[in-house]
């Protein structure tokens, strides 16, 4: 029993786990730093739909969604493409052991098209010039009080055509006088608003003439000849405003054959539609 007395007493520890939980953990942290991540990206989408043009969101949409080519011949480069972007102008799937330099056939064909704006680059410029007068004339919509009252009646589009600047009716400021081609002062001033953009190119110019729908008890109806007598009245407009004579390409008169509102009564239809044409058709 002595020799017991004498044994080193036995110390027990016993260690405590915390388990992390609640706020103390740090899973949080994690899913925190995913929702960052995610806001960082839609503010970028979000600020890349209202920085970028359509042509340019095209492109991002490919980049992400590319057709990938399969290169069976062996190449100086890595990747599928021997070193080149899936967006090089000479990238081409290869279905056998040679390749054709379609790079310098490309070139050939643009540079025989540009001389006429037909080709790749000429079609750019093309876009741009157009792009170019509409940025313009939209422009002058802040100089002053009179420009933006002016600049009400107008809109403009860009299509296959070319640039479309549309003129039209309001109720408190018509075009014309009454069932007449007799042009008001403010449709005046607008073709001399227009007439001064439309100067900084050369492309040549079309006028068409609309008109809404007359009550079909009408014996005879106006709309054809009115519309037409509207079209040539105001290319005399811009003629007198300083638009050269030879830039007329054409003259239409379109009745109410293409309403610009779902109404085919309506004022909204009452319009004047010159087009500056595209050199690359």
């Amino acid at each position: 029993m002595a020799g017991q007395g004498n044994a080193a007493p036995v110390i027990i520890k016993r260690k405590k786990v915390v388990q992390a939980g609640g706020h103390h953990g740090g899973a949080w942290k994690v899913a925190y730093a995913d929702f960052v991540t995610a806001m960082m990206a839609f503010f970028l989408l979000m600020w890349l739909l209202n920085a970028t043009t359509e042509k340019q969101r095209k492109g991002i949409s490919d980049y992400f969604n590319p057709t990938i080519p399969v290169n069976r011949i062996s190449g100086g480069g890595d990747g599928a493409f021997g070193g080149n972007s899936v967006f090089a102008e000479e990238t081409m799937a290869h279905t056998g052991t040679g390749a054709m330099d379609r790079k310098t056939a490309a070139a050939s064909a643009d540079g025989a098209d540009d001389a006429d704006g037909k080709g790749a680059s000429g079609k750019g410029r093309a876009q741009s010039d157009l792009e170019d007068v509409e940025k313009a004339l939209l422009a002058r919509g802040g100089e002053s009080n009179t420009m933006q009252r002016l600049m009400r009646q107008v809109v403009t589009k860009v299509t296959d055509e070319g640039l479309v600047i549309e003129i039209f009716d309001l109720p408190d400021a018509p075009l014309f006088r009454d069932d007449t081609a007799q042009p008001t002062p403010t449709t005046l001033e607008i073709a001399d608003l227009v007439a001064g953009v439309l100067n900084l190119t050369t492309n040549e110019i079309a006028v068409s003439g609309h008109l809404r729908s007359h009550p079909v008890t009408l014996i005879d109806n106006p709309v054809w000849d009115l519309s037409a007598e509207r079209a040539q009245a105001s290319r005399k407009m811009l003629e007198e405003a300083g638009i050269a004579t030879g830039r007329m390409q054409r003259i239409s008169g379109y009745a109410d054959r293409k309403p610009a509102a779902p109404d085919p009564g309506a004022l909204r239809n009452n319009r004047i539609e010159i087009i500056l044409l595209r050199r690359d058709r």
